[in-house]
């Protein structure tokens, strides 16, 4: 497959589910700033990206000059990981079929010895990039959030879309055409022209007459869509301490796609078929809580449930010839909590999933431990800096590795328009994020 075609492949699958009602994604969005501080966000969270995060946080005390108006417009985040250049791969591999067949056809109106040994050493190139792009794996998640709060002394509220889709790429090799290759090697080594030929004899054949080769991509893509209204109140409690209670009642879209073809077989129309498809639809509810406390209310403790009600939705399996098995996709109530300390000038978080994230394609299991901090230079800039760690156990799972990840950010804020940055790295991920919005 060539970038060209890979570029069309993500294309279609963001085309097919932004033209349903709500956009997709399994993991949590991730406002700007929230990626910039390691994901964190429960405890620390502005009215924007609040309602998303934990609602309750739009009715908490926050700086004077972003407490009485939020807007997110958009808010974008991408990150990949693709250790082994999966895609570029699978492109070399389609080359050297083409050139494997040109020879077998070459050979076969020779039958010398010569044409025999250029086919044998076109066999083993194919056979060790096939063996080598075996289980080799490429990750893409992309997330879209828009956010509009509006705080107030006694009710708080806001709406808000997002959006984060996870696909998956993975290469997985044939026992029969190792086999296949390795005989044709030997054969011609043998310096027998007529192995060779009664070789390619036995050897099935696809539509055009060429040697079959049953080595595949597999691409598992997953997403979950939303969009809702959030309402938050404050409650002062006469230890002078400040509580906070919020919900996002929601309309939820979940939707799968699984696409398996032989390497030489991809197709740049058939990646969008509605036959690799599925999807479902239903009301959800986030809830959330948040307690202001200290001499100064400079700790807050927050704790945020999202999908109260447990979703799920089964792939399409279309070509069992090839592998495919119906895969589940669960969207099961998620718990988070964390602790933050703050002042005018910085803020300091730790965050802690108390659930796990099940993974659904060729992914790993998460359950973040993340740390974050925010340093202002009155109020026009901020700093960010973050590292979260997976606690997930995923011995059994077959995905890249999701381990440490290590984020930074920069804020600017001019006159109410805000502008946020953020980036990811990792051994296996890089990533980044934007946001364009205003707060006052």
């Amino acid at each position: 497959m060539s970038s060209n075609r890979l570029t069309r492949l993500s294309v279609a699958v963001g085309l097919t589910i932004a033209t349903s009602s709500a956009l997709a994604s399994p993991q949590q969005f991730m406002s700007a700033r929230s990626f910039g501080m390691a994901g964190t966000g429960v405890a620390t969270a502005h009215p924007a990206d609040a309602a998303m995060t934990n609602p309750a946080m739009m009715a908490a005390d926050h700086h004077d000059w972003s407490d009485d108006f939020g807007l997110m417009l958009p808010s974008v985040n991408a990150r990949a990981a693709d250790e082994a250049e999966t895609v570029d791969q699978i492109d070399d591999i389609q080359d050297v079929i083409e050139e494997f067949d040109r020879l077998v056809t070459e050979f076969e109106n020779t039958s010398n010895r010569e044409n025999a040994e250029n086919l044998a050493a076109s066999a083993a190139d194919l056979r060790d990039r096939l063996v080598a792009f075996d289980e080799d794996t490429m990750r893409v998640n992309a997330g879209l959030g828009l956010g509009l709060a509006v705080p107030g002394q006694s009710l708080s509220v806001g709406v808000f879309t997002n959006a984060n889709l996870t696909a998956t790429v993975r290469g997985e090799l044939s026992d029969r055409d190792r086999s296949l290759l390795d005989n044709i090697v030997t054969a011609a080594g043998s310096g027998s022209p007529s192995n060779v030929q009664a070789i390619i004899d036995g050897a099935a054949v696809d539509d055009q007459g060429d040697i079959r080769f049953d080595s595949r991509g597999r691409i598992l893509a997953s997403a979950v869509g939303e969009v809702g209204i959030a309402f938050a109140r404050a409650f002062e409690l006469q230890s002078g301490d400040r509580f906070q209670l919020g919900i996002s009642p929601k309309y939820v879209e979940l939707r799968t796609f699984q696409y398996t073809e032989t390497v030489s077989g991809f197709e740049d129309d058939e990646f969008d078929g509605d036959q690799y498809e599925t999807d479902k639809s239903g009301f959800n509810v986030d809830l959330g809580a948040a307690y202001a406390f200290g001499d100064e209310h400079q700790w807050n403790a927050g704790v945020a449930v999202k999908n109260l009600i447990p979703m799920e939705l089964d792939s399409a399996a279309s070509r069992p010839e090839l592998g495919e098995q119906v895969r589940t996709l669960e969207l099961n109530p998620m718990v988070t909590a964390g602790i933050a300390h703050k002042s005018e000038h910085h803020v300091v978080t730790a965050e802690l999933d108390l659930t796990k994230k099940e993974a659904f394609g060729f992914e790993d299991d998460t359950q973040w431990l993340a740390l974050g901090a925010e340093f202002d230079a009155w109020r026009y800039a901020q700093l960010r800096v973050g590292v979260r760690h997976n606690l997930a156990s995923n011995d059994n799972n077959d995905g890249i590795e999701e381990d440490t990840q290590f984020t930074a950010g920069l804020g600017l804020n001019i006159l109410g328009a805000r502008l946020d940055l953020g980036a990811l790295y990792s051994d296996a991920d890089v990533g980044a994020a934007i946001e364009i919005g205003s707060a006052f």
